[in-house]
């Protein structure tokens, strides 16, 4: 399986606290099956601003300690970036990281409250040079919840979306539970990712969330959404 967006990397966001924690991630990931990890810290959210040399160059470090302490777990670069207004011209110059820097497609994380027609201008932006935006969690969102045509809009314009596994599994909440249910019912679910952030409360585990997902939309389509749809993006390639 593939790990599309995962908070892997030490002290660069609210994510793993050292390196020995973010190994022991690993093997918690490899051990679930896990075999790529898209390393996407939070960047341009006003607290964390981490440019795309700095991920890039800890991605490599990790992977150099996976392969020294014998974790066979590849890591990639990418981030998972707050709406900016000028978020297209970052990526252009190198400030705003996409995934595995092959500037296709990029995570974007919104605010629990946000200005549609904002929104899908930057969107437009972004598709306009080659970029895909993926949604991060958006069962997590509380204007998306209210309205589930939120989500659609963003899907009719070309966006893909990416929900939590632990959204699947009951750990954020019936509500977000019941949401992302709907969501994988009504065909409003590209990827799964673990949105991971350590070892306990946050750990970087996705087959149990595959498993309740194939019960709603099939094992095919279930194991497609963490292997072949991330593959595809990963390599720049059309979803």
């Amino acid at each position: 399986m593939i790990d599309l967006h995962a908070h892997i990397l030490p002290n660069l966001d609210d994510g793993p606290r050292s390196w020995e924690e973010s190994l022991e991630m690993c093997r918690m990931a490899f051990d679930d099956g896990i075999r790529t990890i898209v390393a996407t810290p939070h960047t341009l959210n006003g607290v964390y601003n981490n440019n795309a040399a700095v991920i890039k160059q800890q991605a490599k470090h990790l992977q150099k300690l996976l392969e020294k302490n014998n974790i066979a777990v590849n890591i990639l670069p990418g981030s998972d970036v707050r709406v900016y207004p000028t978020l297209t011209s970052l990526i252009e110059n190198g400030e705003a990281l996409t995934i595995n820097d092959n500037r296709r497609y990029i995570i974007l994380e919104l605010p629990d409250l946000f200005p549609m027609p904002a929104i899908k201008k930057l969107m437009l932006s972004l598709t306009d040079k080659g970029i895909t935006p993926i949604i991060s969690h958006p069962e997590r969102i509380s204007q998306i919840q209210q309205d589930s045509s939120v989500i659609y809009d963003f899907i009719k314009e070309g966006a893909l979306t990416q929900v939590t596994a632990m959204s699947i599994t009951g750990e954020f909440g019936k509500g977000v539970k019941g949401f992302v249910e709907k969501m994988l019912k009504y065909d409003m679910v590209h990827i799964i990712s673990t949105d991971c952030h350590n070892i306990v409360s946050r750990p970087p585990i996705l087959s149990i969330a595959v498993e309740l997902a194939s019960r709603i939309v099939g094992k095919e389509k279930a194991l497609s959404m963490v292997t072949s749809t991330p593959q595809a993006i990963i390599e720049g390639q059309k979803v």
